[in-house]
């Protein structure tokens, strides 16, 4: 299963939160929410957040045996 825990360590690091997300780099909300519920999201997200927060891909997401 793929989690997104890294990615709330990087934000709080970085100075991001999920309305910065949102209101300054127009994230939908519906995305917001995937991330948040370790929902699926595309690499045109996971793309984005990498952009967005200066980082690579295993500080946003990581793979976990179910």
């Amino acid at each position: 299963m793929i989690t997104f825990t890294p990615l709330w360590k990087t934000m709080q690091e970085k100075g991001v939160t999920t309305y910065t997300l949102r209101v300054k780099h127009a994230m939908s909300h519906a995305t917001v929410q995937r991330l948040q519920r370790n929902q699926p999201v595309s690499t045109i997200t996971l793309n984005r957040l990498c952009e967005i927060l200066d980082c690579p891909l295993s500080d946003i997401a990581e793979h976990v045996k179910d």
